[in-house]
């Protein structure tokens, strides 16, 4: 007995507007992203396609929801040619159809910045027969739509070129404005509650990903700032198209590297429980004094991603790990080493260091904070353990506690 339905194309479509209808796909079975971030609730590559008097493909998909994505993209064209095939960043999960597209459809015209006309024939040794290299400033009118481009340079790629539709006022933002996380069904932002259920990843993803590039994000916000923009279209995650403002914010907060809002993250190695023991009663003293936005995490278990994305969040970081062969334990090191390579700065910090019989975390940890990121605040006096927490330490404890709050 045969599967009911197999062999039948099955659709999955949204329409964004009237003529614009979202061909992409969720993946909820990979368990990481680009090779290292966890995504717990799976991702969505998202792909668009413009029925204008001419077609224009925006973007294909990663290999992961390849039958999806074509099953779509057929059914929508309903027989007619696909006239452009846009290729605004050339990342695999958004071009491993591309070699598809183009074989079958030999007339597409392939448009994009130079820089990704060179990017396809490395990925994929083509160099299609018709192409349109674009620039910024540049304009392509499909009938009623005209797509305008604007280079976005190391956001996060540097062959990025987003598209601005001037007739429905669409931004298509590749990889800007996306998230982890299924759409599940719900195409846009306002179809659920953003905050609690995309905000983290989304913060998770900018900051992971993203977050290096600041300065290249506030460059493309100073171009958008003078566009009548109603709508937002990623590659990942949900579409945009009420209070763009919200999102943006967000944007401009973390591209500036400045804190979302008031709070600390505790971020801690264990080996044997006593550090985590210190960790754990740092934090309940800092609820006790009313401190609300806190979270906690054991990086020998949890991925540098979701510390480094709250390091982004909050105005505080409190970095505890025991000596590990005469230097940092190296699961600290790894969160060190994110934080400073997706540029965290302008942060509070404070430190807990553990050591049977040389402890030596705390000056270690310091010397890598101070000298990897910029304008780093030191917060209390270093907490020291050896071994364990003493009885006669709690007052020191205290002192750190104080600090941290009279800091916030």
């Amino acid at each position: 007995m045969t599967e009911l339905g197999a062999g039948i194309a099955m659709t999955a479509t949204r329409n964004v507007t009237d003529d614009v209808v979202w061909i992409g796909g969720d993946d909820r079975s990979a368990s990481i992203f680009e090779g290292m971030f966890p995504i717990p609730e799976g991702v969505s590559y998202n792909s668009y396609l413009i029925m204008d008097e001419k077609t224009i493909l925006m973007d294909t998909c990663d290999a992961s929801v390849e039958s999806r994505f074509w099953e779509n993209l057929t059914s929508t064209l309903g027989g007619r040619e696909l006239d452009y095939l846009y290729i605004g960043h050339m990342e695999p999960d958004h071009g491993a159809c591309i070699r598809r597209v183009i074989e079958t459809y030999p007339c597409a015209t392939v448009v994009a910045s130079e820089r990704a006309l060179d990017m396809l024939y490395n990925f994929y040794g083509i160099r299609p027969e018709k192409s349109i290299a674009v620039k910024e400033g540049d304009t392509l009118c499909t009938g009623r739509h005209t797509l305008r481009f604007i280079a976005a340079t190391m956001v996060h790629w540097p062959e990025v070129m987003f598209a601005y539709d001037e007739s429905d006022g669409t931004l298509y933002s590749e990889d800007g404005f996306g998230t982890f996380g299924a759409l599940c069904g719900r195409l846009f932002a306002d179809e659920s509650d953003f905050e609690s259920v995309y905000l983290d990843e989304a913060r998770r993803y900018y900051a992971n990903i993203v977050g290096k590039y600041g300065q290249n994000v506030q460059t493309v916000l100073q171009k958008a700032a003078g566009l009548d923009i109603r709508r937002i279209c990623p590659l990942h995650g949900p579409v945009w198209r009420e209070d763009l403002g919200y999102i943006i914010s967000k944007y401009d907060a973390w591209s500036s590297y400045r804190p979302e809002e008031k709070g600390v993250v505790i971020a801690y190695s264990s080996m044997y429980g006593n550090t985590e023991a210190v960790a754990d009663r740092l934090a309940m003293k800092l609820r006790e004094r009313g401190l609300q936005n806190l979270s906690v995490y054991n990086v020998t278990r949890v991925h540098p991603s979701y510390v480094v994305s709250d390091a982004f969040r909050y105005t505080n970081i409190v970095l505890a790990a025991p000596t590990y062969n005469n230097a940092i334990h190296p699961t600290m090191s790894a969160v060190i080493e994110d934080m400073s390579n997706m540029c965290v700065q302008g942060r509070r910090y404070s430190l807990i260091a553990n050591g049977s019989w040389a402890p030596r975390a705390h000056k270690l940890m310091e010397e890598e904070v101070s000298s990897r990121m910029k304008d780093m605040e030191p917060v209390g006096e270093p907490f020291v353990v050896r071994s364990a927490m003493k009885p006669e330490q709690e007052p020191e404890l205290d002192a750190l506690a104080d600090a941290i709050m009279a800091s916030l």
